[in-house]
């Protein structure tokens, strides 16, 4: 069975989420921690729950949802993986805070790890994730989905009631809707689905609903 714990971090919300299973094996999805209470409060839950740490996964690499990397990198040893659509807006991660912050960072940029793809998976002790493309938010936005346990991390693609905005560089909200029409509102009513802002949703209420589905 799968654990989920979220951090809500930066100026932003964002939803930092820690999950594991009855293994202790553990993934960390988009790191935003940008401030040291929140990289304090993720690194003593790990530590005080037993948890190893095995994958750094990222829906997209907005600076929002990356100010942590490093931090997880030093900590853990671990790389991002992520999209490679996204390395580009990743290498300008501070040009994104001074541009949408209008505030200054200095973050190292971890290279990454692995470069993850549509049907690729990632596994972390009896559990798999499956990679969904879901670009339109990012050139390289992507979806992590248990299947065994209807679970559907969907970054800032998909949130309660909204979707990501699509007028960011590379955006695109043609192939963002596509995206989840085509591959996300074709999943299970039941699937429940853990946005990178906000409270958690399913997909059943997000296609009777949502107004941009």
């Amino acid at each position: 069975m799968l654990n989920i714990h979220t951090v809500r971090c930066n100026e932003l919300q964002e939803n930092c989420y820690i999950v594991w299973d009855e293994t202790n094996e553990a993934v960390i999805i988009d790191p935003g921690m940008r401030y040291a209470n929140e990289k304090e409060a993720v690194k003593k839950f790990i530590n005080d729950n037993n948890l190893t740490l095995k994958h750094m996964l990222n829906t997209h690499l907005h600076f929002d949802h990356s100010w942590g990397i490093s931090f997880i990198n030093h900590e853990f040893g671990l790389k991002p993986e992520a999209h490679g659509g996204d390395i580009d807006i990743y290498q300008r991660l501070d040009q994104q805070v001074a541009m949408f912050m209008g505030d200054e960072s200095h973050e190292e940029i971890v290279p990454l790890g692995r470069c993850l793809n549509e049907g690729d998976t990632v596994t972390f002790g009896s559990h798999t994730f499956g990679i969904i493309e879901t670009p339109g938010h990012t050139n390289g936005g992507i979806c992590f989905y248990c299947e065994a346990e209807k679970v559907l991390f969907t970054g800032d693609s998909l949130f309660r009631m909204s979707i990501g905005r699509t007028d960011f560089p590379g955006g695109s909200y043609e192939a963002l809707s596509r995206a989840l029409k085509t591959k996300i509102m074709t999943l299970p009513d039941d699937v429940t689905a853990y946005p990178g802002h906000g409270p958690e949703t399913n997909i059943g209420e997000e296609k009777l609903m949502n107004p941009y589905i």
